[in-house]
């Protein structure tokens, strides 16, 4: 089930760089997110009914956390597709454990083992590494491409989202992620009229339609149950391994569908990623990551 949640959020990548000229982008996070609710509202009612009176409390945090780290995440996710590659993109992504690593230390002053802050030190390197097409020139004279500076962007965005997972502990993960689901859902419209005002709003073509049926379905619903019951089942630190399988995948499905080349770069940006989050995870904390 681990394994197919990290597929599924690997396949998002790929889903961007189809979406791109079939739906704009902050419509596809608005029609995600809504879909989402609609498919929640079948499965978590009971879940959410349960654990009313524990989440009531947390709401405005909630609504900031899927604001955030679900509507805003996504959108600049889908934004940068415009930029850079599903490559680049899943590479990049792969480093959201180390960005919330580094996030608990700086909220919650968790401490950060050397083999850790070695497992940081790697992680940045790849993405670096990525960003600047693997030029050092480049990488000083900071022109990077700007899909991945708002990759980048997006992921500390995710990042702060995980974090804050940490203050909200006494209610079942169904029924958090519904919540944090619909507060996405409601954020997004806004982008959604701001995207319509400019008009750069585009309605889905056919192709649109099932790029955006496959993003709700896989990445967010599939992917998201089957990674509680995962957690379940062998409990959320062996569970956040399975994260570095996001990467290697989304750059197998950047290749194989998209046709995408895989440089030599990419190749030691790989390495670097799945070598620093295996360092800095040391299978202690979990990212609860629903892409």
């Amino acid at each position: 089930m681990l394994t197919v949640t990290a597929f599924c959020w690997a396949c998002n990548a790929v889903f961007a760089r189809l979406a791109v000229g079939e739906v704009s982008p902050l419509l596809l996070v608005t029609l995600r997110w809504t879909g989402v609710t609609v498919l929640l509202a079948f499965i978590a009612r009971q879940s959410i009914h349960h654990d009313w009176e524990k989440l009531k409390p947390h709401l405005p945090l909630l609504f900031l956390m899927g604001s955030l780290g679900f509507a805003a995440f996504n959108a600049l996710f889908y934004l940068s597709a415009y930029t850079t590659t599903a490559l680049n993109i899943g590479i990049i992504q792969g480093a959201i454990p180390v960005f919330v690593l580094l996030g608990a230390f700086l909220v919650y002053r968790t401490r950060v083992s050397l083999r850790q802050g070695m497992g940081v030190v790697l992680t940045m390197t790849g993405v670096g590494m990525v960003a600047s097409a693997g030029s050092l020139e480049r990488l000083v004279a900071l022109t990077v491409n700007q899909g991945d500076y708002l990759m980048i962007l997006a992921c500390l965005l995710y990042a702060g989202y995980a974090v804050c997972l940490r203050k909200i502990n006494s209610v079942s993960t169904l029924s958090l992620f519904s919540v944090v689901a619909v507060a996405a859902a409601i954020a997004s419209f806004p982008m959604s009229w701001v995207e319509y005002s400019r008009g750069e709003l585009l309605w889905p073509t056919t192709k649109g339609w099932v790029i955006v049926s496959l993003v709700t379905v896989f990445p967010s619903f599939i992917a998201q149950l089957c990674f509680i019951k995962g957690v379940a089942t062998i409990g959320p630190g062996r569970a956040g391994i399975f994260v570095n399988l996001v990467p290697v995948y989304a750059a197998v499905l950047a290749v194989l569908i998209l046709s995408e080349p895989f440089r030599l770069f990419h190749a030691v940006a790989l390495i670097l990623v799945i070598g620093g989050i295996a360092l800095a995870e040391k299978g202690k904390f979990q990212t609860g990551i629903p892409r």
